[in-house]
């Protein structure tokens, strides 16, 4: 089988052309594939998946493209146009899945034809027919022609929260005393103005390390805060109208509410299934959280007290991560900044791809004549390893691009795009890691983040190497998608794997008694971030489930209710927390993947985290399925068991 090139991207000054005349041929060649399918469908139902499948990789494959470049083109008209371009693909889907003449071809198939389809055929016109109902093909004429002015407004809004928030990137200064503390590094990156001043941005190369090692707490406030607003005050009237939307598509189709809804297609399955899950987290990390706030709250009163005359009750946001790195030099010796002298981007960058190499039988090889939308992108195309075959011979998985540095106009946090969907022989898998990681020494949280984020790559090129576009890449259920990724984090975490590419300036490696005090420090803590993550999700789930008047009051509310930090006055952290545009009702999902990862990692040994037979059957049951299986069959069949809460129990205690 001849493996298919990859996409040819084009030059900077042609683009916005470029996706422009692509979005009208792929739409047009799209209705025609769909006329033909509903007028003249083929004779058996074996075909009619084969022709339904291929309408569907050149739409979703489009999509991908025009969600890429919409967050990391450097031409804002290029950005325009793939907005655009996103509008109309979400316009075409739902028309296709409300169209009762294509729905008819599915469910009239006869049965003596959709019983000699093989399972995985059979699973995908159970999820064909599922995505017809879920957008209202059997409602009337009028509620059909609701549901499409809904779904043309939600792109329309989501669009428009991504975009307000990635562009609003907000600027504090602060004079050279005021940050006293911060890293060499650092400092030599953020000159002095003619002014005598230091911009901050709230990029995060710039704003995390302030909120780490900046002394001055004026400094740390002002740059939490910056952070905090950014979207606000237009983000407000979005939200609440997208809210509003979700909860009237959900009502129109036969759903409660829009989290159940959207529950119903994920592994929880049911929407007040969500506010239990983040209630049983909340009350499993109670106790360690108070301990450990206990512990931070100590060390900040040591500080403040003195000044105040008393004692606070409680550590704001803007000072905890400082607190935390004082906490982490005291009580376990770790000094992030002595940490991040051992990870430079560039060996850093190497090292990932040296490590997920070696774990799941991958060659990276470097492609230097590929076309890309920024000069900071480098390019490899993914082999399969191979001791006796050189790689020209061997066949080629994928191509990946990686795209790790900030810059304006840029997608602002770390995530994974499709750029195309994989399917064996027909087209080959491309993703992109866009992230904004600093050109030189990183934090090790930030190198944790890159492992967890190439995750997803990994999942997405592994996974396209099956026969349907419809369970291509990471297309599991969206309560699974995170564990995989919070997975290989481990791996980051390891003192054998990161002395393999975590060298300082004289090239020695990282000692393993530093590590251990890196994973004892960051042990500490873990019970109050797991509640701030039960407060972003009770964030997600109660903003759909109750559609508040005032975003504001309820955030309020449930800070006080789930999160360790006490509320910033005067800030709308709502309006640039961009899960509430994908994730929607859902962001419980990272916390319930983290259970799973961390019953999925009990399987490995944690003295040869390289063990062929382990890693491959991982690599080979569970990502390389992509969608083949409900996320529950791919766990157990590696597990050899169904997935308990009992690891993830036993490491929020230890």
């Amino acid at each position: 089988m001849t493996t298919p090139p990859p996409l040819a991207l084009p030059e900077t000054e042609a683009a916005e052309a470029w996706i422009k005349d692509r979005t009208s041929q792929t739409l047009t060649h799209v209705r025609e594939l769909a006329e033909r399918l509903r007028t003249a469908p083929p004779a058996t139902a074996l075909e009619v998946l084969e022709a339904w499948d291929e309408l569907s990789l050149e739409l979703g494959s489009l999509g991908g493209l025009a969600g890429l470049l919409a967050n990391v083109h450097p031409v804002e008209a290029v950005r325009t146009a793939c907005e655009d371009t996103e509008v109309e693909v979400d316009r075409l889907r739902t028309e296709l899945t409300q169209d009762r003449a294509l729905y008819n071809v599915f469910a009239e198939l006869p049965a003596e034809q959709t019983d000699a389809l093989d399972p995985l055929a059979k699973r995908l016109l159970e999820k064909t027919l599922q995505d017809f109902t879920r957008a209202g093909v059997d409602r009337d004429d009028a509620t059909r022609a609701r549901l499409t002015e809904i779904n043309e407004r939600l792109t329309e809004l989501n669009l428009e929260f991504s975009r307000v928030s990635r562009d609003d990137v907000r600027i504090t200064t602060a004079t050279p005393e005021q940050l006293d503390g911060m890293p060499a590094d650092w400092l030599e990156a953020h000159p002095v103005s003619d002014k005598g001043l230091v911009e901050i941005t709230t990029d995060y190369p710039d704003a995390l390390p302030v909120r780490m090692f900046a002394k001055d707490p004026s400094v740390r406030h002002a740059v939490t805060v910056a952070g905090l607003e950014r979207g606000w005050p237009h983000n407000d009237e979005v939200l609440k109208e997208m809210f509003a939307l979700r909860h009237e598509l959900a009502d129109l189709v036969g759903y409660e509410d829009w989290p159940a809804f959207d529950a119903a297609v994920k592994m929880i399955g049911d929407g007040p299934a969500i506010p239990e899950f983040i209630d049983k987290i909340a009350g499993a990390s109670e106790g360690r959280m108070k301990r450990d706030l206990e512990v931070l709250l100590d060390r900040y009163n040591r500080d403040t007290g003195p000044i105040s005359g008393g004692r606070a009750s409680a550590v704001s946001s803007a000072d905890a991560l400082y607190y935390e790195e004082l906490v982490r030099q005291e009580k376990y010796d770790v000094d992030s900044q002595v940490v991040r002298t051992f990870f430079d981007f560039a060996k850093v960058h190497q090292g990932l791809l040296d490590v997920t190499g070696r774990l799941f039988g991958l060659h990276y090889e470097p492609v230097s004549d590929a076309v890309t939308w920024h000069e900071d992108v480098s390019v490899f195309d993914v082999y399969r390893a191979s001791e006796v075959e050189p790689v020209e011979t061997t066949e080629r998985l994928g191509r990946i691009y990686l795209d790790l540095h900030p810059r304006e106009g840029k997608y602002k946090h770390a995530a994974q795009f499709d750029l195309a969907t994989g399917v064996k022989g027909r087209q080959l898998p491309e993703g992109v890691l866009v992230c904004n990681f600093s050109r030189g020494l990183m934090e090790h949280d930030h190198v944790v983040t890159l492992f967890h984020e190439f995750g997803h790559l990994i999942h997405h090129v592994l996974g396209g190497q099956g026969e349907w576009a419809r369970f291509s890449g990471v297309a599991t259920e969206w309560d699974f998608v995170e564990a995989p990724s919070q997975m290989l984090e481990e791996w980051a975490w390891d003192a054998d794997v990161l002395r393999t590419f975590a060298t300082d300036a004289a090239g020695e490696p990282i000692p393993a008694d530093l590590v251990a005090r890196m994973r004892a420090a960051d042990d500490f803590g873990k019970g109050y971030h797991a509640r701030q993550q039960m407060f972003y999700a009770a964030i997600s789930y109660w903003f759909h489930k109750e559609q508040p008047d005032d975003l504001t009051k309820r955030l309020q509310e449930l800070q006080a209710a789930y999160s360790p930090y006490p509320y910033i006055e005067g800030t709308h952290f709502f309006a640039n927390f961009g899960h509430l545009g994908g994730y929607s009702s859902a962001y419980y999902t990272y916390m319930w993947s983290l259970v799973i990862a961390k019953d999925l990692f009990s399987a490995f040994d944690r003295d040869n985290l390289f063990d062929p037979e382990v890693a491959g059957r991982y690599r080979d049951l569970v990502l390389a399925r992509g969608g083949e299986k409900d996320a529950a069959d791919l766990v157990a069949d590696f597990l050899g068991r169904p997935y308990s809460f009992e690891a993830y129990a036993a490491w929020l205690v230890s």
